[in-house]
């Protein structure tokens, strides 16, 4: 139970190996992946977490492999995040950018297959939005972390005599 299968160092490495490989995964696979999950994107992420659990600890199931395993993958999340804090640039290269679906609007058909949206996807983010038609959007907005963004047309935005300055 407290006897490593592998060498500490082997275990580690295949950590590391499982997780920027699901971090390019993911990546690639877009932000509706994150955000707007459906049941299948569901099912797919639990047999991938299934499917990538013995390549990365191996022959090992001892409670010590189990714990170093998770502390590794801590780590390499505290690890990003601060490099992704540090250094703004590669931000985007880790989270990517939003993407616009809707301006004055029109839709943009060409960053809604890109991102894998239809129409019917836009139409009910408009919904909850509370905004009826596309035409009524001035802006629709595909967030970084899968979310949609509405800004509707004919709204009176307040703007700051000075804006709040936030400490960083």
């Amino acid at each position: 139970m407290l006897t490593l299968a592998i060498p500490a160092w082997a275990l580690v490495l295949r950590v590391v190996v499982i997780y920027v490989a699901i971090l390019i995964g993911l990546r690639l696979a877009g932000k509706r992946e994150l955000g707007q999950m459906t049941v299948f994107d569901f099912v797919v992420l639990l047999l991938i977490a299934n499917a990538v659990q013995n390549a990365m600890v191996g022959p090992d199931n001892s409670l010590v492999g189990g714990v170093l395993a998770a502390l590794v993958l801590l780590a390499l999340n505290w690890l990003l995040t601060r490099i992704r804090l540090r250094w703004p640039r590669l931000r985007g290269f880790f989270e990517g950018t939003p993407t616009l679906l809707v301006l004055h609007g029109e839709i943009i058909p060409g960053h809604l297959r890109r991102e894998g949206l239809d129409e019917e996807m836009l139409h009910t983010a408009l919904r909850e939005h509370g905004v009826g038609e596309i035409a009524d959007a001035e802006m629709v907005v595909l967030e970084i972390d899968g979310s949609i963004s509405v800004v509707p047309k004919n709204i009176d935005v307040k703007r700051m005599k000075h804006p709040r300055k936030y400490p960083q």
